[in-house]
């Protein structure tokens, strides 16, 4: 068994627990820390033998992901930050399985996440990256002024934890599969970008931004500062990172994100009082 414990934080994923949880067999511990759920989620992860924990939100710090590194009972250093809809591929387990035997370097590590776009996985266009395995006792995600932001929920927003030393990156990746129809993908965008077109209205995501350490900060820097996102963004998935190679999946996929950065922009400019045209 890999000596790392790994988290899943869920609210009514019935439709991907199974799988996800299927991918984390290797793992010595799972927890699966359940927002209330009103499925069959919790039911389904005991079954699995997930050790289920319920989380209900205050409506203030720490949120959900910092309340897990300071309160489940761990066995190991190591945790996992995994979602529901996400799937540990086998050769990313066996890595962290010899990374935990050589000894890890780094505080944190970035794990790529392949996407699987309206049900078809996209072998090109734009991954993400996260730190997803962090030791827990050099790992932290700080408060963030962010509590005042519409249909923004317990979960901490898109951004990185802080480490107290380096980030390294594993090569093996997490399929990024969500189950549920469609609309979910774009129900959840919708409510992402409020949560980053209020940060871009007052200059808070500068803040998130100088957290970044090294060629990502200057990348974020610079993508921040760009007059047309969504065009670029387009351009970036489908042009520049290969997306047209995947076909109209690889078109789809890199319009959805667009217009993600189209929705921000347009309620960004919306709460600092300009027009929406």
């Amino acid at each position: 068994m890999i000596p790392v414990s790994v988290i899943v934080m869920t609210r009514d994923e019935e439709a991907n627990i199974r799988a996800c949880l299927q991918a984390l067999r290797r793992f010595d511990e799972v927890f699966v820390v359940d927002s209330d759920s009103g499925d069959g989620t919790a039911a389904l992860a005991e079954e699995m033998g997930a050790r289920v924990v319920p989380f209900r939100w205050d409506g203030r710090y720490p949120k959900k992901k910092q309340w897990c590194l300071q309160t489940l009972p761990f066995r190991h250093d190591w945790v996992l930050f995994v979602d529901a809809d996400e799937r540990v591929s086998a050769g990313l387990a066996q890595e962290i399985a010899s990374l935990m035997k050589t000894g890890p370097r780094a505080a944190g590590y970035f794990i790529a996440g392949q996407p699987v776009f309206a049900g078809k996985p996209l072998r090109f266009g734009a991954w993400n990256r996260k730190l997803a395995l962090l030791d827990r006792n050099r790992a932290a995600f700080p408060p963030f002024p962010d509590l005042d932001v519409d249909r923004m929920w317990e979960v901490e927003g898109h951004y990185q934890p802080c480490l107290d030393g380096p980030a390294g990156s594993l090569r093996g990746r997490m399929t990024h599969h969500d189950a549920k129809p469609l609309h979910a993908w774009f129900d959840r965008h919708n409510r992402y970008s409020d949560w980053e077109a209020a940060l871009i209205a007052d200059g808070r995501l500068r803040i998130l931004a100088e957290r970044e350490e090294g060629a990502r900060r200057l990348l974020k820097r610079v993508f921040h500062r760009l007059p047309a996102r969504a065009p670029s963004v387009f351009l970036h998935s489908y042009v520049l990172c290969l997306g047209f190679l995947d076909g109209v999946d690889g078109w789809d996929y890199a319009v959805a994100r667009a217009f993600y950065y189209w929705q921000v922009a347009v309620k960004a400019r919306v709460r600092r009082g300009g027009p929406v045209l």
